[in-house]
């Protein structure tokens, strides 16, 4: 099993995926004008714009918080000092770059999931990348077999990478035995996640905000409380990114290391927010606005809560004494914040995780829908797995778990990375159409002005606006 699993991850990490992520992003950072920068202040006010009301979606800061649920979790914490620890500071540029290029890809593959969402047999809203390749490639195989990966890798694998960061934090700060926390982290997930997903959103759009800003509250404490060793900390970032100072992994390790956590953390191209970007009401009503939302997801992922646990590591200096890790994290925020520090990132890491197990099993369930599968029994048994993948988890060893996210993850984003680029062509004209309207009035999608999906969207979705 081991031998299979290393052979998958040569093959995406080693020459797919470290090639055609960047690639990708390079490719709609170019095509939509660089769209992530020329309107960031329009990407911030589609989020803070008054929700609408639809009987089955979720307002655009709910879909937000749901995907930032999925995004912040073991990657901001446990995954960037593994990044440290494998590729030295450089690797934490090129954590930036996936994150500044994958906001282009976000943006792409969340548009996309908006155009050809649809309702299931309970109204709900539904979409992603199952339901563009099906319908806007015409390859509905090909929606099956990315749906069957997500599921594995979301409903599945993730949860147990989630809850074994946990349990390793829980020890480490408390002593709590690991499969204690397991089962403990079992049936709390159980409470929110047979409450459906418009509960895993309310619960998300509480729990996440929170989470994110008492994390950031922090680190400007040990930035402020380190200012004058903050503009050496990120000049060790840029020099050890090119090889100008020797660091751990060489060049090559840093840019593998940092593309590799990068997106495990922020899930650019993965064609995992997508799922939930799909259910969002979106405000203005047109694709575009809602890809916007994600896009800065990316954002707040990595270039915000990335940056804040790698500077808190590399000014404690403790980089380097052995550890990786969520126990070099703790290391070095104790060092910053005193014995506290521990506790602190234990209940940080909790709450990362556990939000992203309750995001992650959304996904999944929407992966169900497109299979035709969610039904009373076929949701049951996704619950009933997605909950047993946690205490075996938390008991799991750290390189098997993170080996076996790392294969199913490359698997669903290459199978995404090829479909959002043979659709490139629709998310230039959204794009062109949400921005020209701007200009004059509030952007709002009409299907009369694309005869070449109509037949294959939903039109009661676009046709029968949603009212505020």
């Amino acid at each position: 099993m081991a031998a299979i699993i290393d052979f998958l991850n040569t093959i995406f990490w080693g020459y797919i995926l470290i090639y055609g992520l960047l690639a990708v992003g390079v490719y709609f950072t170019l095509r939509l004008g660089f769209i992530q920068i020329r309107h960031f202040p329009e990407f911030i006010r589609t989020v803070l714009k008054a929700p609408q009301s639809d009987r089955g979606g979720i307002s655009p800061f709910q879909a937000l918080c749901t995907s930032l649920a999925s995004r912040v979790g073991t990657g901001n914490m446990t995954g960037v000092a593994v990044a440290l620890f494998l590729g030295g500071p450089g690797a934490i540029f090129w954590m930036w770059v996936v994150a500044v290029i994958g906001m282009a890809t976000a943006y792409a593959e969340s548009t996309l999931a908006q155009l050809y969402k649809m309702r299931d047999q309970n109204g709900q809203l539904r979409g992603g990348p199952a339901f563009y390749i099906s319908k806007g490639l015409k390859a509905p195989w090909a929606g099956a077999v990315f749906s069957l990966a997500l599921i594995l890798a979301f409903g599945l694998v993730f949860n147990a990478v989630q809850a074994n960061s946990i349990a390793g934090a829980m020890e480490g700060a408390f002593g709590i035995d690991t499969n204690v926390t397991g089962l403990v982290i079992m049936a709390l997930a159980a409470i929110v996640i047979f409450g459906g997903i418009k509960k895993i959103a309310r619960f998300a759009e509480i729990v996440v905000p929170f989470m994110a800003v008492l994390y950031l509250l922090v680190a400007l404490y040990v930035i402020f409380v380190n200012i004058d060793e903050v503009p050496a900390a990120f000049a060790l970032i840029f020099k050890s990114a090119f090889g100008i100072e020797q660091a751990a992994g060489g060049v090559l390790g840093a840019m593998l290391n940092g593309i590799k956590r990068g997106l495990f953390s922020n899930e650019a191209g993965m064609g995992s927010a997508p799922n939930i970007a799909a259910v969002a009401t979106p405000n203005p009503h047109h694709p575009s606005s809602q890809g916007m939302v994600q896009s800065l997801g990316v954002f707040i992922d990595t270039i915000l809560i990335c940056t804040a646990t790698a500077l808190m590591i590399l000014l404690s200096g403790a980089l380097g004494n052995g550890q990786t890790g969520i126990t070099l994290t703790q290391t070095a925020v104790t060092t910053h914040i005193g014995s506290a520090g521990q506790y602190f990132v234990a209940v940080a890491i909790f709450f990362f995780a556990f939000t992203s197990i309750i995001g992650n099993y959304s996904y999944a369930e929407n992966a169900l829908t497109y299979l035709k599968w969610a039904n009373k029994p076929g949701i049951f048994i996704l619950r009933i797995l997605a909950l047993a993948m946690i205490p075996w988890g938390a008991y799991e060893s750290v390189a098997m778990v993170f080996n076996v996210a790392d294969a199913a993850m490359g698997l669903m984003a290459t199978i995404n990375l090829i479909a959002i680029m043979m659709l490139s062509g629709t998310v230039v004209k959204l794009t062109k159409d949400y921005f020209a309207q701007l200009k004059t009035h509030t952007p709002v999608f009409n299907s009369d002005d694309y005869p070449e999906v109509r037949d294959d969207i939903d039109l009661t979705v676009w046709d029968e606006k949603p009212q505020k």
